[in-house]
């Protein structure tokens, strides 16, 4: 099995590394460029599954400078080390270089279908790529898979000047996006994760981009594809994140590798209906980053549930209004109806309604009128507003004429 394995990868490695003449005419490979699968990543099997820890008290030892684990829908943090110590990103800075794509295809503002032609600036960059040519076209839907699958630095900056107009106009959105979406410690310097002075981030950066970027499901399109291949079959991608073969629900996310990052992952997966992302930085190989991102995940499975929030429709009565045009009003809560919560301790979770006994008019649809509060003994899990369903005007001295002359010649 083991050789096996190994032949593949070989195989793998091979189809992946540009080829080109040697000195005396002869083909080889080029030692020119170093990419992302010039790595122990497609030659060495992941090592077998340990067991995984369990228990409030566990104690994770993960190979990595800093990690974070989180819970995709609610954004809860299960376990953090050094999560905001600053470390170059390497190619998981394709994260929100994809996110901008994705986001531009919801906005109508560019089409999968769209051709997009590479630039010299493009066809230059190095790295990982798919050997671009100044001219050559593409698709937006092909460079997406260049960038997701291959990590291809020459698509990534091919689709960023597609967006922007050049790869400096698309790193301002980029930086820009990151201060929305509250990533107080990044400072991205190109659209690629090539090593640069001042290009940093964090792992819980990271992890707030990637929850941004999985929650768009045309990504898992590509993130989640093992082998592919671009122009007819020419061309072959293996994704460099091993996860996606061998992790049981791994959705994604993106694998990042230079001499100043060290081995970096951000790894999504999905078991049941529990969504985790897992962020490691600076490992020292990467076997290592594989073994801490599946310790991290396994941990997260095996520990946490989502629990469906029961609230008795009793509790959201239709409540009474003094001087209304009509007597009560209806109730709404909306809300996550799962709250994150120990494994075991499903069925455990608590719900009390706060509102008050009567309302005075006039309710306007849509004011909070109290809450639901969730929780799991002494610990408050999350609050549910309860809103009006409805409008109810404040009576008044015309419209009170109009409803008895109304009832009078009814």
């Amino acid at each position: 099995m083991k050789l096996r394995v190994l032949l593949s990868s070989a195989l793998c490695l091979l189809l992946l590394c540009p080829m080109t003449a040697l000195a005396d005419g002869t083909p080889g490979l080029r030692t020119d460029i170093v990419t992302e699968y010039v790595s122990d990543d497609l030659i060495t099997p992941l090592p077998e599954e340990e067991a995984v820890a369990t228990g409030a008290d566990a104690v994770l030892d993960v190979p990595a400078k800093s990690a974070i684990l989180i819970e995709q829908h609610s954004g809860r943090v299960l376990f953090e080390k050094n999560p905001d110590e600053k470390i170059a990103p390497a190619s998981v800075t394709k994260i929100m270089s994809l996110l901008l794509v994705a986001e531009a295809i919801d906005d109508h503002k560019i089409q999968l279908t769209d051709v997009v032609t590479c630039s010299d600036h493009a066809s230059s960059m190095g790295g990982s790529q798919i050997w671009l040519k100044p001219g050559e076209t593409m698709t937006v839907d092909e460079l997406l898979k260049a960038a997701a699958v291959g990590s291809a630095n020459d698509a990534t900056c091919a689709l960023g000047e597609f967006i922007a107009g050049s790869e400096e106009g698309f790193v301002a959105l980029m930086n820009e996006r990151a201060k929305e979406l509250g990533m107080e410690n990044t400072n991205f310097v190109n659209c690629t994760g090539l090593d640069a002075e001042g290009h940093l981030t964090t792992a819980r950066d990271i992890s707030i981009m990637s929850r941004e970027l999985i929650g768009h499901d045309l990504i898992k399109n590509y993130t989640k594809i093992w082998m592919d291949s671009l122009r007819g079959g020419e061309t072959q991608l293996v994704n460099t994140n091993k996860l996606v073969r061998f992790y049981e629900g791994a959705t994604g996310l993106k694998t990042g590798t230079t001499d100043n990052a060290g081995h970096c992952l951000s790894a999504t997966a999905t078991r049941g209906n529990m969504d985790l992302i897992a962020v490691v930085m600076g490992s020292e190989t990467g076997t290592e980053r594989f073994t801490a991102a599946r310790k991290l995940l396994d941990y997260g499975f095996a520990n946490w549930a989502r629990a469906k929030v029961n609230v008795d429709p009793k509790q959201l009565a239709d409540l009474p209004v003094n001087g209304g045009m009509q007597k009560t009003v209806k109730l709404a809560a909306s809300g996550s109806d799962y709250m994150l919560v120990p494994k075991g301790k499903e069925k455990e979770i608590q719900t009390k309604v706060n509102l008050p006994e009567t309302l005075d008019a006039p309710v306007k649809k849509g004011d909070t009128l109290g809450k639901i509060v969730i929780t799991l003994g002494d610990e408050t899990l999350g609050e549910i507003p309860v809103t009006a369903a409805e409008t109810v005007e404040a009576m008044n001295f015309g419209r009170a004429l109009g409803r008895m002359l109304a009832a009078l010649f009814s």
